[in-house]
C-alpha cells in the first residue's frame, strides 16, 4: 500500500514532502507509531531521488515528528500529539434532519467493556460465559471451507439457502412458525428486520401502531422513517385492540412476551388483532425475541402460525440463544412483502457477512442450538427462581413483579413512590447496574419500576446484588 503523497511540478521537491508528511501526523492521519516505508520505497513511489526522501526523514526525526529505530525503520513518534482539525461549520440545508438524529435518546444502549458493572440486570444480555465457543469454533471451520468453493461473488441478499432451511426448519419444530426456506430472509439482528419491513411499509405521515410500553428502538425507527407512532396502551392481556388506529399501515407487537412488561397476549386478543389487521390492510409485526426460554405454563402459539390472512410478519433473532455481537437475525415474510424487502436488502447494504451465516447453519443442522438453549433454560430459570424467591422475601415491602412465563427478563414494580433515579444513581455507586422502565414509556402514564434482565447476570452474584439493593432501599425508602 503506498503512503498518499502528492507532488506537484519540479519545485521545491523535499519541501512539499516535508510539509505533507508533518501535517499529516499533526493531524492523526498517520497516527503514533505507524512504520513509513522506507526511503528507497518512497523515493521509487514519488519519482524521486533518495536522497530528498533521507533528508526529509532525517528533518522530520530532529524535530520528533519521526524516529528512527535501527533494524526497523522510521516510525511516528508516540510523543507527537496529533492536533485537533478545524472546519468551519456550515449551514446544511438538512440540519434539522441532523439534529433529529443526534438528539435520538437510546434506552437500551449497551455499555462499552470500560462502563460495565460488576453486578449488571441490564436486559437483552447474555453471559459470554454460557456461549459454547469450540462448537462455534468448529461450525466457523467448517464455514471457511464452504466459502473457499465459493466463486467469489456476492452472495444473495435474502441470506444462504442452507441456513434459510435451518431457520425455517427450527422455528417451525421450536415455535410452530409456518414457513418454508424461501420464505425466510436473513439479516443483520432482528432491528434490520424492522428497518428493511419499515422501509417496504412506510411512507411519511402514515400510521404505526406499537404497544405503550413498548421497545422504544422500534419506536425510534420508524418515527426515522417519518411515520406518526400511534401509541397504543396495553393490559394483562396484551395490546388493547380497540385502540388501534383504522388509519394503521403497521403494528408491532411483541406478543409472546411482551416488551417491557413482560406477559403474553392473550388468544383472544391475538386473534381479535389479526382480524382488525386483515379488515384495515395493516401489516403486523410479530417481535418473537425470546421466546424459546419458557418456564412454565403450556407453550402459546406464534402469531404468525394462527395467521390465515398473510398478514404477519414473524421476527426473530439470535442475540438472545447465542450472542448479540454476532448480529444474525431473521425475518419470515408473508408473500405481499417478500421480494419487496429483498430488494430493499440489496439496496441498502445486500447481505450478511457469509462466514457466519454458513456457521449459524451447521451449528443449528448438528443439533448444538438445541442443545445449547436446553442448558441456557436450566441455568435461567435457576436465576429466574432466585430473583422471584428474594422478591416474595426481604425484598416485598418495596418491590413485586408482573407474572411473566417466557424470556429472560421480568418487570419489577414498586409498592410505594421512590425515586428510581436516585435509586439506580446509588446501585451504580455500588457497581449494580439497575434500568427503570420510564424509557419505555411514551404517551401513557409511567409506572415506577425496573426492567430486570437475568441473561447477563451470574448465578452467584444475583443474592449479593440484592442484599444491597435491599440496604439501599432501607436507607432511601
Amino acid at each position: 500500500m503506498e503512503l498518499h503523497i502528492v507532488i506537484h511540478g519540479r519545485k521545491d521537491l523535499a519541501n512539499q514532502v516535508y510539509e505533507q508528511l508533518r501535517e499529516s501526523i499533526e493531524s492523526g492521519r498517520l497516527a503514533p507509531g505507524v512504520q513509513l516505508p522506507p526511503s528507497r520505497l518512497l523515493a521509487a513511489q514519488l519519482g524521486l531521488s533518495r536522497k530528498t526522501i533521507s533528508d526529509t526523514y532525517s528533518r522530520l526525526t530532529y524535530e520528533n515528528y519521526l524516529v528512527g529505530k535501527i533494524g526497523s525503520g522510521t516510525f511516528v513518534n508516540h510523543l507527537t500529539a496529533p492536533t485537533q482539525r478545524r472546519q468551519s461549520a456550515p449551514v446544511l440545508a438538512s440540519q434539522k434532519r441532523i439534529d433529529a438524529w443526534q438528539n435520538l435518546s437510546l434506552p437500551l444502549r449497551h455499555p462499552t467493556r470500560e462502563g460495565t458493572l460488576r453486578h449488571d440486570f441490564i436486559g437483552g444480555a447474555t453471559a459470554k460465559t454460557q456461549f459454547p465457543l469450540d462448537d462455534w469454533r468448529r461450525c466457523t471451520q467448517h464455514a471457511l471451507r464452504q466459502m473457499a468453493q465459493a466463486r467469489g461473488f456476492y452472495s444473495q441478499p435474502e441470506g444462504v439457502p442452507e441456513l434459510r432451511k435451518a431457520i425455517a426448519g427450527h422455528i417451525a419444530f421450536a415455535r410452530g412458525v409456518n414457513c418454508v426456506a424461501d420464505d425466510v430472509v436473513v439479516c443483520n439482528g432482528a432491528q434490520q428486520a424492522l428497518d428493511l419491513i419499515a422501509r417496504v411499509l412506510i411512507e411519511p405521515g402514515c400510521t404505526v401502531a406499537m404497544e405503550d410500553p413498548g421497545y422504544a428502538p422500534a419506536r425510534l425507527l420508524f418515527a426515522a422513517q417519518g411515520a406518526t407512532v400511534a401509541s397504543v396502551p396495553v393490559d394483562d392481556e396484551g395490546i388493547r385492540v380497540e385502540c388501534i388506529p383504522e388509519d394503521s399501515h403497521l403494528i408491532y407487537v411483541t406478543p409472546s412476551h411482551q416488551m417491557p412488561l413482560g406477559m403474553p397476549m392473550s388468544l383472544a386478543r391475538r386473534q381479535a388483532l389479526l382480524d382488525k389487521a386483515r379488515r384495515i390492510g395493516a401489516i403486523i409485526i410479530e417481535d418473537d425475541y425470546d421466546s424459546e426460554f419458557r418456564y412454565e405454563g403450556r407453550p402459546t402459539d406464534s402469531l404468525q402460525s394462527m395467521d390465515g390472512f398473510g398478514v404477519v410478519a414473524y421476527v426473530g433473532t439470535f442475540s438472545k440463544t447465542l450472542l448479540p455481537e454476532l448480529r444474525l437475525g431473521y425475518a419470515v415474510l408473508p408473500a405481499t412483502l417478500r421480494e419487496a424487502v429483498i430488494q430493499a436488502r440489496q439496496v441498502t447494504d445486500w447481505h450478511t457477512s457469509t462466514l457466519p451465516q454458513w456457521a449459524l447453519a451447521k451449528f443449528i443442522g448438528d443439533g448444538l442450538l438445541n442443545r445449547h438453549i436446553r442448558r441456557c433454560h436450566g441455568i435461567y430459570a435457576g436465576r429466574r427462581d432466585r430473583i422471584l424467591a428474594r422478591l416474595a422475601g426481604d425484598l416485598s415491602p418495596w418491590m413485586y413483579a408482573i407474572p411473566c412465563t417466557a424470556g429472560f427478563h421480568m418487570a419489577v414494580m414498586f409498592k410505594h413512590p421512590i425515586d428510581v433515579a436516585l435509586l439506580v444513581a446509588l446501585m451504580r455507586k455500588v457497581d449494580i447496574g439497575l434500568y427503570p422502565l420510564t424509557g419505555f414509556y411514551h404517551h401513557v402514564p409511567v409506572r415506577n419500576g425496573l426492567i430486570m434482565g437475568f441473561g447477563a447476570i451470574e448465578t452467584l452474584d444475583i443474592d449479593p446484588a440484592l442484599d444491597r439493593l435491599r440496604d439501599v432501599l432501607t436507607q432511601i425508602a
